[in-house]
């Protein structure tokens, strides 16, 4: 790693510290190094089954550069085409123009690092308070097309809130989104 690169990482993590309201000179604490960003979480092969046909759509089982762009701008990405580009160029492995379900699955082979769990964090904040309401929750779930009463997304809420204050915050996010799933 050159120098530049190391200062840069340097200053970041100066800055994330301070952000976060904790003094710049001490150390990470076990809780902050549990969600380290480098850390990869490997989700269900079922789950990710259901990410792809959600994101798929009607496409017939494929994925289309315009579906991902659909979906950025759903989620207020300013860059959405170029980052759809991006995406495809990455994924489409046999070059025929989408992304098919073993292209998808590949490319989430060794996992999703906890560091993309976190900016999906982000995507539902939607007022930047570090925490999430039901109305944030409804607010996403209608960009993405799925229709959800106020009092279904309280109750989501309510499944995820630990300590009672009717929000989910970053932590009980992560427990939430790493926490393996219970079969039906």
């Amino acid at each position: 790693m050159s120098h530049l690169s190391i200062l840069s990482f340097k200053y970041n993590l100066a800055k994330l510290r301070s952000k976060a309201g904790r003094p710049i000179g001490r150390p990470l604490s076990a809780r902050d190094r549990q969600y380290s960003d480098l850390s990869t979480y490997k989700p269900d092969d079922e789950e990710m089954k259901k990410v792809f046909s959600m994101i798929a759509g009607q496409s017939h089982g494929k994925i289309s550069k315009k579906d991902l762009q659909l979906l950025l701008e759903r989620f207020g990405k300013a860059d959405a085409a170029a980052e759809a580009r991006r995406m495809m160029c990455v994924a489409d492995h046999n070059k025929d123009g989408y992304m098919d379900l073993e292209e998808f699955m590949e490319v989430h082979r060794n996992g999703v690092q906890l560091g993309d769990i976190r900016r999906a964090f982000f995507v539902f904040d939607r007022n930047g308070d570090g925490r999430i309401s039901a109305e944030e929750v409804m607010t996403v779930l209608c960009n993405l097309g799925q229709s959800c009463s106020l009092d279904d997304c309280r109750k989501m809420v309510r499944e995820v809130d630990r300590n009672g204050d009717g929000f989910v915050d970053m932590d009980e996010f992560m427990v939430m989104m790493t926490r393996p799933r219970r079969k039906p």
